[in-house]
């Protein structure tokens, strides 16, 4: 009986020793534990990106509104390409210093006429006789000459001193050979052009420019019609004008200056 007690004796003893042993260990590694987190440095926290800002800055006028033709805008892109388009005009057709106002009033009265024109679906030219138009002014310019535009190499660069391509001029002169066409219908009733009128513009106003330009001038059996064609716009002009001022009076047209907003 001594004997067993004394064996129970030793051996809680030993448990309780080892339970001591245990906890001391258990502590040492909860020491080690927590000094080696505080001798890892603390990563500041990254800081908030800001949201995208969107530039500032002052807005551009990308185009402005020069008149209003009974609904239909013309841009300052639209004078400056009327600027560049007078510059290829056949013939003295824009002869003159350029003037910004008669560029806008060129224009008005080309809208009121296109407008008209459009009413009559049997009076749209054809991309084929435009193009015809154009092969046979490239031949005849003067200003032409010395890019030698009967090459499409040619034509193309005399094209771009302009800032023209061969599709963009094509919907100008389209619109050109309407104005003119509709011009001629309702007009030239009762307006005979003598061929001493065409030979004397000939002679005065064709010849010296080419003389000017130091080419050639084509024969005038080769332009009598564009002759023919100049001076029915001159003779026209002024039933022309006077139909025009009825067309304003009857629509709406308002030129807007710098400075003013659209009504």
């Amino acid at each position: 009986m001594t004997r067993q007690l004394h064996f129970d004796s030793t051996l809680l003893c030993r448990i309780a020793t080892t339970l001591v042993l245990s906890c001391f260990l258990a502590g040492v590694l909860r020491a080690q534990s927590a000094a080696q987190r505080n001798s890892v440095p603390k990563t500041a926290p990254e800081p908030k990106t800001a949201a995208p800002q969107m530039p500032v800055s002052q807005g551009a006028e990308l185009d402005r509104v020069d008149a209003i033709v009974n609904g239909d805008l013309i841009l300052d892109s639209d004078v400056d390409q009327e600027r560049r388009f007078a510059a290829l005009l056949p013939y003295g057709e824009a002869s003159g210093d350029y003037s910004r106002d008669k560029a806008i009033e060129r224009l008005i009265n080309r809208d009121l006429i296109l407008q008209q024109s459009r009413l009559q679906p049997e009076n749209e030219i054809s991309d084929a006789a435009a193009t015809k138009d154009l092969d046979a002014l490239r031949k005849d310019l003067p200003t032409c000459k010395e890019f030698h535009c009967e090459t499409q190499a040619g034509w193309d660069k005399f094209l771009a001193t302009e800032s023209f391509t061969e599709q963009s001029l094509l919907v100008l002169w389209k619109q050109r050979m309407e104005v003119l066409a509709f011009i001629e219908q309702r007009f030239r009733m009762g307006i005979k052009i003598d061929p001493k009128q065409i030979q004397s513009y000939y002679d005065n106003t064709m010849l010296p420019l080419y003389v000017a330009k130091h080419v050639a001038p084509p024969p005038l059996d080769s332009i009598s019609s564009r002759i023919q064609e100049i001076l029915l716009q001159q003779q026209v002009s002024n039933l022309l004008d006077d139909w025009l001022k009825s067309l304003r009076a009857q629509g709406s047209v308002v030129v807007l200056h710098p400075g003013e907003g659209a009504p």
